[in-house]
């Protein structure tokens, strides 16, 4: 079994398409997405890295080629290692990558929240359904074309809508930058809000 150090060179001997990606904690990766199962694959089955931690993504912005970037970050269980692996979506439009539910079955889960967040489809995915937002919500709130002061949206239930006459209210919160009190002993006045309030939870949107 490949002990943590020894990753980078097991990993460049065996998929010489991956590249070395800038980390200050532990190894980390860029593969090509045509090769990322593979890659995962040899992590588990031959270097111990047997726990999938989490799949998340990352959206470089709406001027940025590619656009999205998934994701891995998995542990060892034996050597208590750390190794993180990230490609490309080819797709800035529709971004795909391809599952690891056959891997494990916890990729389940956190593909169908990197999907919910930010869009990137999982293909093969046995249920790619949203998890956190409802069906049938239109929009992918982490990516960085979603407003942070949120948008809103009609109610999923119909009946509730034309009863109540309402909508999801956006989130009173206008943009960044966002700033925090620093020193402050108070943990609740000192959480982090943004710097120009003329719209919050006490002072109603402007018109």
């Amino acid at each position: 079994m490949t002990a943590p150090a020894d990753v980078t060179q097991a990993i460049a001997t065996k998929f010489p398409n991956a590249t070395a990606r800038l980390s200050s904690d532990h190894p980390a990766f860029n593969v090509p997405m045509s090769e990322v199962l593979l890659v995962l694959k040899s992590l588990r089955d031959e270097q111990g890295y047997d726990f999938l931690m989490d799949i998340t993504g990352i959206d470089w912005g709406v001027d940025a080629t590619p656009r999205f970037t998934t994701v891995w970050h998995l542990h060892s269980s034996s050597h208590h290692g750390y190794v993180r692996i990230a490609a490309n979506c080819e797709s800035d439009t529709a971004p795909s990558a391809p599952t690891a539910c056959g891997l494990w079955a916890g990729a389940n889960w956190h593909e169908r929240e990197t999907w919910d967040l930010l869009g990137i489809t999982f293909t093969g995915h046995p249920d790619l359904r949203r998890i956190l937002m409802w069906d049938g919500y239109p929009y992918h709130p982490l990516r960085k074309d979603f407003p942070l002061a949120g948008i809103e949206t009609e109610l999923p239930d119909e009946e509730v809508a034309e009863e109540t006459k309402a909508k999801v209210i956006a989130a009173p919160m206008v943009g960044g930058p966002f700033v925090a009190s620093a020193g402050e002993m108070n943990l609740t006045e000192a959480e982090p809000r943004a710097k120009d309030e003329s719209w919050n939870e006490r002072s109603e949107k402007p018109e």
